[in-house]
């Protein structure tokens, strides 16, 4: 015979507990139980404490659309966020998603899979229409941040990446010092010079990427190759593997993430260069099996979990009425592996 809920007591699970059974269990009112969940008036810290502790007894979970009604608040954030299976957008999302997480929200996702000014606001009228509280747009692209003009100024809303000029506070990780990192690290190593091999040319990452690659080159006084440009795929980096193999004077590259990379490490193998006997290269994103190519690669990490603390801390500070337009920076770390090893 299944065992009955005690008045008071724990239940099983015939029925969620509910409001009254905390009440009961905590000996306080339901009026009390709704302000220490609510938030909206004063308890007294003992009576709090016994709340919460018949709250997690019971394994009470409040009702977000009854709790939305009286405070006004859904607890839910709203992302915009590329339709892209590339590492650092994924991996910036994932940031996301813990932070918010760890404050107690939670998160709904409006993807587009083409940035543009049209489908990010129609993006942004989604989750608006889902009563977010607040919302962070992922915009890797340069029509995503030029798309940010457009932004609504009733809703806090920040971005991750958007460029210089973004009109919302941006957070970033720093591309442009990463790139230096990993540019410097190879001059330091004697190079004359360092090749690129580019991301795409509307990704912002990838601009700055570059910009960062080619100030440190005319920084050190050193030649600015041609840039050898591809589109994140480990394919592009094996074309440009096989086009860098045939230039006379290479000796070091750095290529603007880790999956050209790794094409380019196996058309370097092909053409019967080494690595790094014959030419040093490093990469960027530092994902999880840059520590099991051949050779290791050298490569900047990007810190998203800080990333995505950072972000939900400036959006939180909007929402409750902060207007400045910040713009903040995460720094990158170059992890040096054998890539880049003795020769």
């Amino acid at each position: 015979m299944a065992e009955r809920a005690r008045p008071g007591g724990p239940l099983n699970g015939a029925r969620q507990p509910s409001l009254t059974d905390v009440a009961g269990r905590a000996g306080v009112s339901h009026m009390t139980v709704s302000r220490v969940i609510n938030g909206t008036g004063p308890v007294r810290p003992t009576t709090r404490a016994r709340v919460l502790a018949a709250i997690e007894e019971l394994g009470y979970r409040p009702n977000s659309a009854a709790r939305a009604l009286v405070t006004g608040r859904t607890g839910t954030l709203g992302v915009l966020a590329l339709e892209s299976n590339l590492y650092g957008p994924a991996s910036t999302l994932y940031g996301i998603e813990n932070a918010a997480r760890e404050a107690g929200f939670a998160i709904t996702i409006s993807s587009v899979s083409r940035p543009g000014r049209s489908s990010i606001a129609d993006a942004v009228e989604n989750l608006r229409g889902q009563a977010v509280e607040g919302i962070i747009v992922i915009a890797p692209h340069v029509t995503a941040g030029r798309a940010l003009e457009a932004a609504p100024a009733d809703i806090p809303l920040v971005a991750v990446g958007g460029g210089d000029d973004a009109p919302v506070p941006v957070i970033a990780v720093d591309q442009r010092d990463g790139a230096r990192r990993a540019t410097e690290h190879l001059l330091a190593l004697g190079h004359r010079t360092v090749w690129h091999v580019a991301g795409p040319e509307d990704w912002l990452e990838a601009l700055d990427r570059e910009a960062g690659w080619r100030e440190t080159l005319e920084r050190h006084g050193a030649p600015v190759p041609k840039v050898v440009r591809g589109d994140w795929s480990s394919r592009s980096g094996y074309d440009a593997g096989r086009a860098l193999a045939r230039e006379k004077d290479l000796d070091a590259v750095f290529t603007a993430n880790d999956q050209m990379a790794l094409g380019l490490l196996r058309a370097f193998a092909e053409a019967g260069i080494s690595v790094p006997g014959d030419v040093r290269v490093a990469g960027f994103d530092d994902v999880p099996e840059a520590a099991f190519f051949t050779p290791p690669l050298t490569t900047v990490r990007q810190d998203f979990i800080e990333l995505g603390r950072r972000t939900f801390g400036l959006l939180a500070a909007r929402m409750s009425g902060g207007d400045r337009h910040d713009r903040a920076l995460v720094a990158p770390e170059l992890i040096v592996r054998e890539s880049t090893g003795p020769r």
